[in-house]
């Protein structure tokens, strides 16, 4: 998850099983399923927002809508409508870096669609 960090341009990233063991209410959200190199399963990632204040992170609550519309629409390989969403979030929080990602990633992949076989996961090369 570390190394990840820099790819999501995030502070704090957990597994899904960590997400799962998690006991009490914190600000977070779903930001991809990966196959780790080396490993042949997809396993959910999940960014920590918690140490974030309304000034690092304005409209928090209305990104993270707009983020997992985004995230759908990107899972079920609807890049253009996802790009919309995902853009909706930028409006709201235009310093989110882990939304433009997603912008160029969906950019990237309606220049080179996946194929039939996408299922939303990305693989990822680099430890």
């Amino acid at each position: 998850m570390q190394s990840a960090c820099k790819i999501y341009s995030a502070h704090i990233l957990i597994s899904e099983n960590t997400y799962a063991n998690l006991r009490g209410t914190y600000r977070i959200r779903n930001i991809d399923q990966v196959i780790v190199k080396g490993k042949s399963e997809p396993v959910g990632v999940y960014e920590v927002l918690d140490y974030h204040t309304s000034e690092t992170f304005p409209h928090m609550m209305d990104v993270i809508g707009y983020f997992d519309a985004g995230m759908e629409h990107y899972r079920a390989g609807r890049f253009a409508r996802a790009i919309e969403r995902f853009e909706q979030a930028l409006d709201r929080h235009d310093r989110d870096k882990l939304t433009a990602t997603y912008i160029d990633r969906c950019r990237f992949l309606l220049e080179h669609p996946p194929g039939d076989d996408w299922q939303g996961v990305w693989v990822m090369t680099e430890k």
